[in-house]
């Protein structure tokens, strides 16, 4: 038996070892091999630069505010916090509330559908207001409060103002949607003054993007003004043409709020308005 043995590690002394794998030094690589050799990375710059969504700006200050110029011309805010003192501003807010005719407009969409506005309105002045395919009838007898309120914000902002729109949101569930007030009749570049009483309700402004983004409002800039009980804010310059602005459905409890926007209104197209065939400007 030991003989065997010593014959068995004799012999695995004679192995020879398996055969080394041949080496990769001087191999070409397959086409299409993970190991193909250094590479080189070369940069190149996207055909169309990434964009961001710009962040939503606050305006809360008091203080004059150009948001924007361009080739139309300067969009320019005023904000005036507590242009009313509070115990003038609380009477004038219960008797508005109380004694204005107010009432529920029913405007119309692009294909004729009629739909109820989600405040409620009434409208002063010696000219009819149309927007949203209908018109409100003009009442020429201001109310007393009105007349004062006028006379005031005119001697504020040096602008003088023939017609009023009335607003009454009843609580968060009242709301404007998204739009501009640039109808004919209200000229070019319109000021609008606009007086706020009683619950805070946030104001947003968005810019009008450019034609060849086809009204996609993805990457416009933004604001957000609260506008508090006896606020006064002015829209001047090319606001109106260069933003839309809206006051938005609020999920909470709102109490009731009154907004009166100081306005001119003329009896035809402005004259600059018009093209050299008669027609209006678009």
């Amino acid at each position: 038996m030991s003989d065997k043995r010593q014959r068995a590690r004799v012999q695995g002394s004679w192995a020879k070892p398996g055969a080394k794998p041949a080496s990769s030094a001087g191999r070409q690589p397959t086409p299409g091999s993970w190991n193909a050799g250094p590479r080189t990375y070369e940069f190149h710059q996207p055909a169309d630069p990434v964009r961001v969504i710009p962040v939503e700006k606050a305006i809360e200050e008091a203080g004059d505010y150009e948001i924007s110029k361009g080739p139309t011309g300067v969009s320019r805010l005023r904000l005036l916090p507590g242009f009313l003192p509070l115990e003038e501003a609380d009477w004038m807010f219960a008797t508005l509330l109380a004694e204005l005719p107010w009432s529920q407009k029913t405007n119309y969409g692009t294909m004729g559908e009629a739909y109820d506005e989600p405040r409620l309105t009434c409208w002063y002045g010696e000219l009819p207001y149309t927007y949203s395919h209908s018109t409100m009838q003009a009442n020429p007898q201001w109310h007393p409060v009105l007349i004062t309120l006028r006379q005031a914000i005119e001697q504020e902002t040096s602008h003088t103002f023939n017609s009023l729109l009335c607003n009454l949101y009843r609580d968060g569930k009242d709301s404007i949607a998204w739009h501009s007030d640039d109808e004919a009749s209200l000229g070019p570049h319109p000021s609008i003054a606009s007086l706020s009483l009683g619950d805070t309700r946030v104001f947003s402004l968005r810019k009008k993007p450019p034609l060849e983004e086809k009204g996609d409002y993805t990457y416009a800039e933004k604001l957000r003004i609260p506008l508090s009980h006896g606020t006064l804010l002015i829209m001047e310059g090319c606001t109106q043409e260069d933003w839309q602005h809206q006051v938005a459905k609020e999920y909470h409890d709102r109490g009731p709020r009154i907004n009166l926007t100081f306005r001119t209104i003329y009896p035809e197209p402005h004259p600059s308005r018009m093209d050299n065939n008669g027609e209006l400007r678009q």
